[in-house]
């Protein structure tokens, strides 16, 4: 069945760039829930034009100055918008002036008669590091189904989506989704929006058994490879994304890439 939409552009961070989700061969080097979502939207809709403005370690405010009006130009009848994540991370972060900020954009983008989608967070209570923001998130996510009804949104939920807890749909560094993780993400915003996929769950090989001195260790080995270097990243204000460009700035046919099912 053909769903109405032509025009999708995504808007956010490292999240909607498709971070943790490496493909060497595309923009940027990474694929992403959105470009799977572009193109299960293509397969019914062959004049689909996507866009992806998204760019890793963008805060929100960032988000929205260099993003929100790009967006508009493209003239979007789809847009999806992730954003505030970055800023939860932040120590003392108030999720009611993140969500607050976040509707602003909203409005915004709903105003120009588009159809908007937003994402709550996953419930993150089994990562040892992000377990202290967990109420944070929460709170976040309660602003946002108010938003998402005032502005008559479409939310993705990830906080519901439990298997998204499993440690296989993260990736090495804990802090981004793996493909597989994209994979059941993009497979959310196709159901949030009652468009007929063709994505299918995926059931990897079961985690090998692990002792405590080896998880222990591992603990060790990540907190030295990835967060030590992100918490040095935002005590001087660089971000990982300094350096690039939108992986799609502009609004162009979808090419399937992948082999998902």
């Amino acid at each position: 069945m053909q769903h109405p939409w032509t025009r999708y552009v995504a808007i956010g961070d490292s999240f909607t760039e498709g971070v943790g989700d490496e493909e060497p061969s595309l923009p940027n080097g990474v694929r992403g829930w959105a470009d799977r979502v572009a193109e299960e939207l293509a397969r019914t809709q062959p004049d689909l034009a996507y866009a992806n403005l998204a760019i890793r370690g963008r805060l929100l405010d960032r988000i929205v100055d260099e993003q929100l009006e790009p967006a508009l130009e493209l003239q979007p009848d789809l847009v999806s918008i992730s954003a505030g994540g970055n800023d939860l991370l932040r120590p003392g972060a108030d999720p009611d002036r993140v969500s607050a900020r976040l509707e602003r954009a909203v409005e915004r983008l709903a105003a120009g008669g588009a159809t908007v989608v937003l994402f709550n967070g996953p419930d993150i209570g089994m990562t040892p590091v992000l377990r202290s923001i967990r109420g944070r998130v929460a709170i976040y996510n309660c602003n946002l189904a108010g938003l998402a009804r005032r502005h008559d949104a479409i939310v993705a939920d990830m906080w519901s989506a439990t298997e998204l807890q499993d440690p296989r749909m993260w990736a090495p560094d804990r802090l981004h989704f793996s493909a597989l993780g994209h994979h059941r993400i993009a497979m959310l915003v196709l159901d949030a929006l009652g468009v007929e996929h063709e994505l299918h769950p995926q059931h990897p090989e079961p985690l090998p058994s692990r002792t405590w001195r080896q998880a222990a260790g591992e603990d060790i080995v990540w907190a030295r490879e990835f967060f030590g270097p992100w918490v040095v990243r935002r005590l001087t204000g660089r971000s990982s994304g300094d350096r690039l460009l939108p992986k799609r700035p502009l609004a162009e046919p979808v090419r399937r890439s992948g082999d998902d099912g």
